[in-house]
């Protein structure tokens, strides 16, 4: 802790006027960087956040402190911390090739309503520090992420009628190496005794995704198969 900021650490005028001010110059710090991605929270949404929840600590500490009610100072910033999880929800976007976007966005959000807490609560040291380090994080950081090696990701489309052709193909495909992400299945055709079934398998692996797809179309059962 820094001895010369323990009077800013009162509540009075002078303290809340300089944590609202704090709150709205460290989220705008993190929505700055946002904004110049075009992402869909930007420059002012993170000021609202951080600034709402440095609010919301200091109704805290004033209903505890000024008022004098019985209160649990801590609730406030719960209830808050909860409620940032609903708008970091809606920044998450899955595109139809599986792909999920806006979990970065998400994350920017909820870590400052936290740093807009910490500020509130007059805990200003940890409130910079985090600012510092998320900028950090969402700048520098961008370009080593970029350059992590992932294994890629191929989308089958499997037309079958009986479970067990299905079955068959999901067994190969983890026989070849391949993990499966994610397997979405519908009905095809519903006549009552020729029913056919999609099925997307999304895979993630280094096999050979042409020569993984030929087996699969020579199978027993499978009435067609191809990359989507």
């Amino acid at each position: 802790m820094l001895p010369f900021a323990a009077p800013l650490r009162e509540l009075s005028f002078l303290s809340v006027l300089l944590r609202l001010f704090l709150a709205c110059a460290c989220g705008a710090v993190v929505g700055l960087e946002r904004s110049a991605k075009n992402r869909p929270a930007g420059f002012r949404t993170h000021i609202l956040v951080c600034m709402a929840a440095a609010l919301a600590a200091l109704s805290g500490l004033y209903l505890y402190l000024v008022m004098g009610l019985p209160t649990d100072i801590s609730r406030i910033g719960a209830q808050v911390i909860s409620g940032l999880g609903f708008i970091g929800a809606g920044a998450i976007i899955v595109t139809p090739n599986m792909d999920i976007k806006g979990l970065t966005t998400a994350a920017g959000l909820w870590v400052t309503g936290i740093i807009g807490l910490a500020i509130g609560s007059g805990y200003y040291e940890g409130g910079i520090v985090g600012t510092v380090l998320v900028l950090l994080t969402e700048t520098l950081l961008t370009s080593l992420s970029s350059r992590i090696q992932k294994r890629p990701l191929a989308i089958f489309r499997v037309y079958y009628r009986e479970k067990t052709s299905l079955d068959q193909v999901l067994r190969t495909c983890k026989d070849e190496k391949m993990t499966i992400v994610n397997l979405r299945i519908r009905l095809v055709s519903g006549e009552e005794e020729q029913k056919k079934y999609r099925a997307d398998v999304t895979l993630c692996g280094t096999a050979k995704t042409d020569v993984l797809l030929s087996k699969i179309e020579h199978m027993p059962g499978i009435e067609g198969a191809s990359e989507a």
